[in-house]
This record gives C-alpha cells, structure tokens and sequence, in this order.
C-alpha cells in the first residue's frame, strides 16, 4: 500500500503496520528480541526501535494537543529544529536504554491506540485539507500522523529486518 490518501487509507496502513512490525517481532524469539544489531546504527536493538516509535508518538500527541487550542507547538522539540532532528533521536535513544523491551511493548501499544484515536475523531477533510490548522503550517493534520504512524512503522520493520539478516550472515 502506498501513502494513505484518505481517512479509511490512513487507519488501514496504520493499524496494518502496527500489527506486522509487532508479529515480526513476536515471531522472534525472547533472546532474539533482546539481541543488539551489529554496530553502525543508532538503534542498537529492537527495544530501542519501540522506545523510538513510542517517544514520537508522545511528541505528535503533544503537538495536536497544543495546536488544537490554536498555539502553535514548539516542533519537533522544545530547541531542537528539523535540521537538528538526528541530535532529538539521540536523546529519545538515551531516555529509553533502561526501559525493558516488554514495558516499551506496552507503552507503545498505548501511544498507538492514541494515535488512532486521533486519526478516528476527525472526518477526511480536517484530516487532510492542507493548510487547514495554523500549527501545521503549509501540510495536512495527515502527513504529521502518517509519519507518525504508517511511514513509521514501514522504517521499523525495514530496519529490524536488515539488523535481523545482518545478524544472521554474521552467525
């Protein structure tokens, strides 16, 4: 499926790529879950990936939350830029390395349920009117939550598959 281009489209592929990035990991085993990549990525392990999912997930919530009482939120984080994202990644890296991968499960599950509930509670056109909320500039409410969710969770699969077959040519 490519980039949802309706509501129905972006509760799909967002549900969707939930459900398979968390079958792909529960068809692993628990010490496979917990095994670390090979070096050369940020995301070390799989509870890593979540804690990642998880944190953006929360950033998104706070943006709608803040943008809907018609301010405008400090994105994607209180001083940190778009250019300067990959150092915002590195801090939600650090904040979640003592988090065990079944409460990251968890909490995850949660934001997601959150994200939906989000997407669920608005009809196409507030969804995806670009333009339409002042705090989302010249896009859509959409674009924010398809890379919060569906484009998010295709990275995950795609990065914790590739780390899975790395490890796997290295045994």
């Amino acid at each position: 499926m490519g980039r949802p281009k309706n509501r129905l489209e972006l509760l799909e592929a967002s549900e969707k790529g939930f459900q398979s990035l968390m079958e792909d990991i529960n068809q692993l085993s628990l010490p496979e879950q917990e095994e670390d990549f090979p070096p050369g990525t940020m995301n070390r392990n799989i509870r890593d990936v979540l804690g990642h999912l998880h944190h953006w997930h929360k950033m998104m919530a706070g943006w709608y939350e803040i943008g809907m009482t018609g301010e405008k939120p400090e994105m994607p984080a209180p001083g940190y830029t778009w250019k300067t994202v990959p150092a915002l990644n590195r801090e939600i890296h650090q904040m979640y390395t003592a988090v065990p991968l079944e409460e990251l499960k968890v909490l995850l599950a949660k934001s997601h349920i959150l994200m939906m509930v989000l997407i669920e509670q608005h009809m196409e056109e507030e969804l995806f009117e670009k333009k339409r909320y002042h705090w989302t500039g010249s896009t859509s409410l959409a674009a924010y939550l398809i890379s919060a969710t569906s484009s998010h969770y295709v990275w995950a699969r795609k990065l914790i598959r590739k780390q899975r077959k790395a490890l796997n040519a290295v045994t």
